[in-house]
């Protein structure tokens, strides 16, 4: 037991210079290889390796498995992009209040309350980020939305909005 014991003491003694010159000797970064067709840069003289760029998925006509399967069709690409114009525009057919209709010589108008605050006028034809107004009557306002679902056999449905939606709900 004791030759098992003066061996091993033996053994850290011999080590233990070595994982102290380790501790305190610098780190040197591992060298990266170069990516191919350019070539590596030079900082005063030395050649550096280019670092590697972040990872580019080319799904080649495969679903992207990075997204999400209960978000599909239009909503998945519009939250990938993220960028929304200012206004009316840039409110979903959910984000809008109809407030109320008036009798023009066109037709009906309707004002339409935004998650913004404010109020704005609209007539058929006009543009929400998910859809276009197809119709106003005197209490209602028609929002038409295409469907991007490749599984659905409907490519657009309606969107009723109408001025007492408790009313209508009873």
């Amino acid at each position: 037991m004791t030759n098992v014991i003066r061996a091993c003491s033996a053994v850290m003694l011999l080590l233990m210079p070595a994982l102290a010159w380790a501790q305190t000797a610098p780190a040197q970064p591992a060298s990266l290889p170069a990516r191919q067709g350019a070539p590596p840069a030079k900082a005063d003289g030395v050649e550096v390796p280019l670092e590697p760029k972040g990872f580019d998925y080319d799904p080649g006509g495969r679903r992207d498995p990075f997204v999400s399967l209960l978000r599909r069709g239009a909503d998945a690409s519009r939250s990938a992009s993220g960028i929304r114009p200012a206004g009316l525009a840039g409110m979903e057919a959910a984000e809008v209040t109809l407030k109320g209709t008036l009798q023009g010589r066109d037709g009906y108008v309707a004002m339409l309350q935004g998650s913004d605050g404010r109020t704005y006028i609209v007539r058929v034809g006009d543009r929400l980020f998910d859809g276009t107004i197809r119709s106003i009557t005197q209490n209602a306002l028609v929002i038409v939305q295409p469907v991007n679902d490749p599984l659905s056999l409907e490519k657009q449905r309606d969107v009723r909005k109408t001025i007492r939606q408790n009313d209508e709900a009873k």
